[in-house]
């Protein structure tokens, strides 16, 4: 057997539906050999074995892959990212699926993200960077509103504030500087809101090759009618029909452009880079970049691809991705996030979930794992955002349809979800006009 095909350990860092998803897709390999997840959740058991690691210590992740002969470690979380662990296991001289610590400050730190597509022209919003309050405060009252108040560091999605209102505005960046999200909020910047649809384009990239994913498309907000609070993500599809060719080219460049500047500067980018766009009368502009996979787009997209994760994987890790060319199957896929009832506040866990298996019996049907636990051959909620059910189909409705006579199989106390995940894709582009 040679070296390219070899069996391979590998652990993979996270306990999402994403990274139920990875898991699915890397087990599904021949290569694959033992497959650690730490930690892990009710669903990733099925596909390997759950570790207790903690995921954010570089030391403990990185002697764990090398007493164990792991030939590759992936990193579904931007925590680990930020903090090194992909730094960390390079290091012990493994590969590593996951930027080092400076490439993750693209989703780390917004200031930089924001300079550094500055230098590398990429086109995004107009903004503006603040360490104190005051002159922060001046700005809002100067450009006056709608504004979107970001809080600079790692705010598990919800340092983000869309204020249509100036009062709502100054409001937002007294709660930043006030505490509100930690450290996170030191540093705020403030920018134009941009309006259109929203789209997301994420790529595989080695550092210098870059290979683009499929689009996608998040449903964020908590409820129908795109109302309520933001969340991590109530519903996704792919590919996104609304997008043009020409937009699909622009937004292919971006991800090129901006990986170039980072390799330009001396940063070393292995892994996943995820671009998020606004698709603007003027075109697509950046609303902000990942350094990860994004949950849930993850699982819409990995089911639609058809190379094994491996190879692509250990590819990048490798800086040898210009070998590999990607492969997509032609059915659409919408996924359906079920979620605790209170989600995204509070929310009670530990309820019994049934119907999995019933969901999964149907066509072109696979059921994620997220805020789930087993205990004592049970599946338990364990989260805010609970099952991801996705469904690929021969048409966007087919998908659709299948992702929702799923739900109705699954069934615990308290679920919650979103009933138009994909509605306005099927009226075209017309239903993102105000």
């Amino acid at each position: 057997m040679n070296a390219e095909s070899q069996a391979i350990d590998i652990l993979l860092l996270g306990s999402g539906g994403r990274e139920h998803a990875i898991a699915k897709k890397l087990a599904a390999s021949p290569r694959c050999g033992k497959l650690y997840i730490a930690p892990g959740n009710g669903g990733t058991s099925q596909e390997g074995e759950n570790v207790s690691l903690d995921e954010n210590d570089p030391t403990a992740v990185a002697a764990f892959a090398k007493d164990h002969g792991c030939g590759m470690v992936v990193i579904g979380p931007e925590a680990p990212l930020v903090v090194g662990v992909a730094d960390a296991v390079r290091e012990a001289g493994i590969p590593c699926f996951g930027p080092g610590a400076e490439g993750a400050q693209m989703e780390g730190s917004k200031l930089f993200s924001k300079q550094l597509m500055e230098r590398a022209g990429v086109p995004t919003a107009a903004y503006g960077s603040f360490t104190d309050e005051q002159s922060a405060l001046d700005y809002v009252n100067a450009q006056g509103a709608p504004l979107v108040v970001k809080a600079d560091g790692l705010a598990a999605g919800k340092g983000v504030i869309v204020a249509t209102e100036l009062e709502q505005a100054l409001d937002a960046v007294h709660e930043c500087f006030s505490g509100a999200f930690g450290d996170a909020g030191n540093t705020v910047v403030i920018e134009e809101m941009l309006t259109g649809p929203e789209c997301s384009l994420l790529a595989f990239t080695d550092g210098i090759t870059v290979r683009p994913m499929a689009t996608s498309q998040d449903h964020k907000r908590a409820l129908e009618g795109d109302l309520g609070p933001n969340t991590g993500g109530m519903g996704v599809y792919s590919p996104v029909p609304i997008v043009t060719t020409e937009e699909h080219e622009t937004m292919v460049a971006i991800m090129h452009q901006t990986v170039e500047q980072l390799h330009r500067e001396g940063i070393d980018y292995r892994g996943c880079l995820y671009g998020g766009f606004m698709l603007t009368p003027a075109g697509p502009k950046v609303l902000e970049f990942n350094a990860r996979f994004g949950d849930p787009e993850t699982q819409v997209i990995l089911p639609r691809l058809q190379n094994d994760l491996i190879d692509v994987m250990l590819a990048c890790a490798e800086q040898r991705l210009d070998e590999v060319e990607l492969s997509w199957c032609d059915d659409w896929a919408v996924s359906v996030v079920l979620t605790s009832a209170g989600y995204p506040g509070s929310y009670e866990k530990g309820k019994v979930i049934t119907g999995i298996e019933d969901a999964e019996a149907l066509d072109g049907v696979t059921v994620y794992h997220a805020g789930t636990r087993e205990q004592d051959g049970q599946i338990l909620t364990n989260g805010g955002r609970v099952i991801d059910v996705t469904a690929l189909g021969a048409t966007f409705e087919d998908a659709r349809n299948r992702a929702y006579a799923a739900c109705e199989k699954i069934d615990f106390e308290g679920k919650t979800l979103r009933h138009d995940i994909g509605l306005r894709a099927l009226k075209g582009r017309s239903a993102w006009d105000a």
